[in-house]
C-alpha cells in the first residue's frame, strides 16, 4: 500500500500552528495527526476540537483525530463537525466496538481502531472488516519523546498478515518514536502510515519544511518528485 506520512501536531509550535501547517504541506506531508487527550485514559491533557476547527480552513489535507479519551463515542459528532476525516478510537475504552465504528461512519468519517503496545490483536480481529485503518502504538500513549518498543514490530507484521489473509484494504498506522532508525523496521513489517513527531520532523534540527522532506526520503520517497 502507498506509504503516507502524518505530522503529529501535538509536537508542533502551538503558537504558530497556521504557519507550521503551511511548511508541512510544502514539505510534502500527507495528513495531520491530532492527539486528543483527556487526562483520564492517558496521563496528559492535549488539544481538542476547537484546535481542529481553527485549522480546518488552513489546509485541505485530511485530519486524523486520535481520541485518547474515555467515552469517545460522546465526542464523535463534535469531531465530525470541526472537519475530522479520520477518527481513531482505542479498543481499551470501547466496550461496544461495532456500535462506535458505525457512529463514526454514519458521521461521514473513516474509522480507525487503536491499540496500545500491550493490547493483543485478538481484540480487533472480529472488527477488521469494518474499519479503514488500524493504529498500533509503538509507545505507551500520553507523552512525546518516549522510547520505541521493539516488541510491537512482530505485532505489525502479524496484523499485515491478517489483513492480507482476509483480503482487506486497510491502512496500518504506527505512532511513537518513528524516526530514521525505526522507519525501516515498521515499513518492512507492513506499516504504511507513519506518524512523525519529536524524534523526526519536529526535532528542531532543521527547518520544518526541510525536515519533512528529509523524513519522506527516509520513508522511500523521491525528493525530486
Amino acid at each position: 500500500m502507498k506509504v503516507k506520512v502524518a505530522a503529529s501536531l501535538m509536537c508542533a509550535d502551538l503558537t504558530r500552528l497556521g504557519d507550521e501547517i503551511k511548511k508541512l504541506e510544502k514539505g510534502g506531508i500527507d495528513l495531520f495527526h491530532f492527539d486528543i487527550m483527556d487526562g483520564h485514559f492517558v496521563p496528559n491533557l492535549m488539544l481538542g476540537p476547537l484546535i481542529l476547527e481553527s485549522l480546518r480552513d488552513k489546509t485541505s489535507l485530511p485530519f486524523d483525530a486520535h481520541l485518547q479519551i474515555t467515552n469517545p463515542e460522546k465526542y464523535i459528532g463534535r469531531f465530525a463537525e470541526v472537519g475530522s476525516n479520520i477518527i481513531s478510537i482505542h479498543v481499551e475504552v470501547c466496550h461496544f466496538l461495532y456500535r462506535v465504528i458505525d457512529v463514526i461512519k454514519e458521521n461521514g468519517m473513516r474509522a480507525c481502531v487503536a491499540l496500545n503496545p500491550a493490547t493483543p490483536l485478538s481484540s480487533i480481529e472480529y472488527v477488521l472488516a469494518e474499519v479503514d485503518m488500524v493504529l498500533l502504538m509503538t509507545v505507551d500513549p500520553g507523552y512525546a519523546g518516549q522510547a520505541f518498543i521493539p516488541a510491537v514490530v512482530p505485532k505489525i507484521k502479524r496484523l499485515r498478515e491478517l489483513i492480507e489473509e482476509k483480503e482487506l484494504n486497510i491502512d496500518v498506522e504506527v505512532d511513537g518514536n518513528i524516526n530514521e532508525k525505526t522507519v525501516p523496521q515498521v515499513l518492512s513489517a507492513g506499516a504504511n502510515v507513519l506518524v512523525a513527531g519529536t524524534s523526526s520532523i519536529f526535532s528542531g534540527k532543521e527547518d520544518l519544511e526541510k525536515a519533512t522532506r528529509s523524513f519522506r526520503k527516509i520513508c522511500g520517497f523521491d525528493p525530486e518528485k
